[in-house]
């Protein structure tokens, strides 16, 4: 999970999932409480399902 996507390339991560903002990665302070929950949930969710899929190089796990 990350902000900058250019940078995980460069390091080599081999899973990258784009993430909210720079200074609020996992949620968004804009939005009310419930909403941020949702987004946070999903997020996680996508990460957990980002590790269960097979890849062969590096991949972006876009929205």
């Amino acid at each position: 999970m990350c902000t900058i996507t250019p940078i995980s390339l460069t390091v080599g991560a081999n899973r990258i999932l784009p993430t909210v903002a720079i200074p609020h990665p996992l949620g968004n302070p804009n939005i009310t409480k419930e909403k941020e929950y949702e987004l946070r949930y999903s997020l996680v969710e996508r990460a957990i399902n980002a590790l269960q899929t097979e890849i062969k190089e590096q991949t972006i796990f876009e929205q």
